[in-house]
């Protein structure tokens, strides 16, 4: 077992902004998880202040994706219970965002589960999000973002030209592991979507799921992928098995893990913004707001693509019961 004099001596590093290297992260690992956490906390606190930035999404687009992600109750390949309906309209996107808005959130995501949003195959989709956008733009003060899957440069320009600021792509997991989530596209595609919105000027959100049969080594493997592609936004999500998917059987992660791997997030990523995602009220129940001390410092807040969330006032209680507060972080 790590005493916790190393801890303490990472937690000075990661004060200075830098973050840990790999050996040092797994050596975090094997630290007591509370003593990892406390000082995760404090690094938040202290190079990220006490604010948390939200945002909330919209399922643009439910159902049918060709791709075969294991955790995904919209992928045609598995037989699950998920809601199908064809593109959102524009208008209505943009009362999602206002109901967001009204919210509390400082972000609003249109989210499409498929391999891309495709303006060459599927143009009229492709036209009613840049419509989406623009509407958010001109009718909202909530800032419009999108995960539309794998995009090419000329989509990405026309994006940034309609307003788009923000783009999401996660990479689910570490490299080594990928191919135990999905088998229709594979690990360099979701970096190149990446590295795509990063070149037309976009902040890219990007980050993983726990709980997929990965260990802590593949966690810390994946954080450091993040940082090296430079990622603004990390958001963890934390899976919550859908029957009908192949993951539907896997046994949820303990807090405990959650809270060790948020905190060494952190401690590998001093200045990003950490959020808490998907499968938040399922996983941790009354302790959501202990992953905000344990160096998380955004949340995704509302419904979810296929799952209600936690009300609005639920969610703005925890944050203030932690001493944290509502902020935008750019």
């Amino acid at each position: 077992m790590v005493d916790e004099t190393f801890v303490a001596r990472m937690k000075e590093k990661a004060l200075g902004g830098k973050g840990v290297t790999e050996d040092e992260a797994y050596r975090l690992a094997e630290a007591p998880v509370d003593a990892v956490v406390d000082a995760a906390d404090e690094v938040r606190e202290r190079n990220m202040g006490d604010g948390v930035d939200t945002c909330s999404i919209v399922n643009a687009k439910s159902g049918g994706c060709a791709e075969d992600c294991g955790f995904c109750a919209q992928s045609a390949h598995f037989d699950t219970d998920v809601d199908r309906y064809d593109f959102l309209e524009p208008e209505e996107i943009l009362d999602a965002a206002k109901r967001a808005e009204e919210d509390g959130a400082n972000r609003f995501g249109i989210v499409v589960a498929e391999r891309g949003i495709d303006k060459e195959k599927r143009p009229e989709e492709f036209e009613k999000v840049l419509e989406a956008i623009r509407l958010i733009r001109d009718e909202t003060d909530i800032e419009p973002d999108a995960s539309l899957g794998l995009i090419t440069p000329e989509e990405a320009d026309a994006l940034v030209e309609a307003g788009l600021q923000h783009f999401n792509h996660n990479i689910e997991t570490a490299p080594s592991f990928f191919d135990n989530v999905v088998s229709t596209h594979d690990y360099e595609d979701r970096v190149r979507a990446i590295e795509v919105a990063q070149e037309a000027g976009m902040h890219v959100c990007a980050g993983v799921i726990f709980g997929m049969g990965e260990n802590v080594e593949h966690r810390v493997e994946a954080a450091l992928e993040l940082r090296d592609i430079d990622v603004d936004t990390v958001p963890i999500n934390i899976l919550n098995p859908v029957p009908g998917t192949p993951f539907e059987d896997y046994a949820k992660v303990t807090v405990e893990e959650i809270l060790q791997g948020v905190a060494l997030y952190r401690f590998i990523m001093p200045d990003k913004v950490i959020r808490l995602t998907g499968g938040r009220e399922e996983n941790l129940k009354d302790r959501q707001g202990d992953v905000l001390r344990a160096g998380a410092n955004g949340l995704l807040v509302g419904d979810y693509l296929t799952t209600g969330g936690q009300d609005a006032e639920g969610d703005e209680e925890m944050i203030e019961s932690v001493g944290m507060e509502i902020q935008d972080m750019g």
